[in-house]
């Protein structure tokens, strides 16, 4: 029985992570059925939230600010371009599970799972709505340099 559970957890665990060319993790996983509905709709409103993540090298929790972005359904997390690849972007990678902690009229600590998005034609549309939002004009540069991470809240 012991063995069955961990096949069965690791089967979830690899379909939460593998997805289908065009798919998203919201197209994948019903989060909202088991949110509470002020919540859900507190995510779907572009706000500064505060996403913790797992240090990659220690293990510990590392909290930033940082914008959440909603377009279409989807959820995500981007910044100003930057050559380098930021810390949390690492910490992203190396452990997909973070916490949205929304601070801003709905108060509530959210988990979800995390992935970087680089294919351009998934950047795109996604850069394009954050640099409208924040009235920027180097769309070119932000697909270059800036992060962007979608995040799916999950029920763990």
């Amino acid at each position: 029985m012991h063995q069955a559970s961990d096949r069965a957890r690791s089967t979830r665990s690899h379909r939460s992570s593998v997805l289908a060319e065009g798919e998203t993790w919201a197209d994948s996983v019903p989060w909202e059925a088991s949110v509470d509905p002020s919540v859900a709709s507190a995510l779907h409103r572009s706000q500064v939230i505060d996403p913790t993540t797992v240090g990659r090298r220690s293990g510990e929790p590392r909290r930033i600010e940082i914008f959440l972005h909603e377009l279409d359904g989807r959820l995500f997390i981007s910044g100003k371009p930057s050559p380098r690849t930021r810390a949390w972007v690492h910490n992203v990678v190396a452990d997909p599970h973070v916490v949205i902690h929304l601070k801003r009229g709905v108060t509530a600590d959210v988990p979800a799972r995390a992935r970087v998005i680089d294919r351009p034609d998934e950047r795109r549309p996604l850069i394009e709505a954050a640099a409208a939002r924040w009235g920027r004009d180097d769309v070119a540069l932000m697909m270059e340099q800036s992060p962007l991470i979608e995040v799916t809240p999950t029920d763990d």
